[in-house]
């Protein structure tokens, strides 16, 4: 499938790229990335990008509009039809019905996945900036289990603090690739991180809770990981 890398492409991003960060591919999914700068954004990037218009800070126009350029650019790689998905009620991307896909944004940079939905169910996809030690221990109670907090206990507050972010985006990416399956929504103590394999970053994760006669408490998925640029960038795919 030709790109459309440069077409209608917001004076606020950079060319767009389709750099696959993880150690394992995944068949017929496209990843397509950007970096955005706020400061740049003009109104008119809206309206030539075809991406309606989102209220909000420089910062969170500028997040929006580059995540939805880069699933515009990845829908028309898989489907060939370069549609930028609307915000449901929910907030979430409404995807058309034969893909699955994942928006995300961080600091200067957004990414989207998509997929054939008879290939992957479900994509979760979550970039995160890593927390500082200080603030991981802050937040540490919210999103790690009793029992995910009992494997770190022996880790230095660095290790610590990157664990904690891992498991962070990676339960992000989680809900996102569950949550149109299930429609229910869940929270970071109903999920945990099982295991970690650094050599190939790839990660178990399992519910606590249940969601639904398909997804009983028990459920283990498969995650994977890389670090980009001071910032962790996590998957979920669910098979088909």
């Amino acid at each position: 499938m030709p790109a459309m890398i440069e077409t209608h492409l917001p004076r606020c991003c950079s060319p767009l790229d389709d750099h696959w960060p993880f150690t394992q591919p995944l068949a017929g999914v496209q990843l397509i990335s950007t970096h955005f700068d706020p400061g740049r954004l003009d109104e008119g990037d809206y309206t030539a990008a075809g991406v309606p218009l989102v209220r909000g800070v420089a910062k969170r126009q500028a997040e929006h509009l580059a995540g939805r350029v880069c699933a515009r650019e990845a829908l028309y790689r898989v489907t060939g039809v370069a549609s930028v998905p609307a915000v449901g009620e929910d907030r979430a991307p409404q995807w058309p019905a034969q893909v699955s896909g994942s928006i995300t944004h961080g600091q200067g940079w957004a990414a989207a996945i998509v997929a054939p939905a008879r290939h992957w169910r479900g994509l979760g996809l979550d970039v995160e900036r890593l927390l500082s030690s200080e603030r991981a221990e802050r937040l540490v109670g919210e999103i790690l289990t009793a029992d995910e907090l009992v494997r770190i206990a022996d880790l230095s507050p660095e290790q610590r603090a990157w664990r904690i972010s891992l498991t962070f985006s990676l339960k992000e990416s989680l809900f996102k690739a569950l949550y149109p399956l299930v429609l229910t929504r869940f929270y970071f103590q109903d999920a945990e991180l099982l295991s970690l394999d650094t050599a190939q970053q790839t990660a178990r994760l399992r519910l606590i809770i249940d969601l639904g006669e398909e997804w009983p408490a028990g459920s283990e998925l498969g995650g994977y990981y890389a670090e980009l640029d001071g910032q962790i960038l996590s998957l979920l795919a669910i098979a088909a």
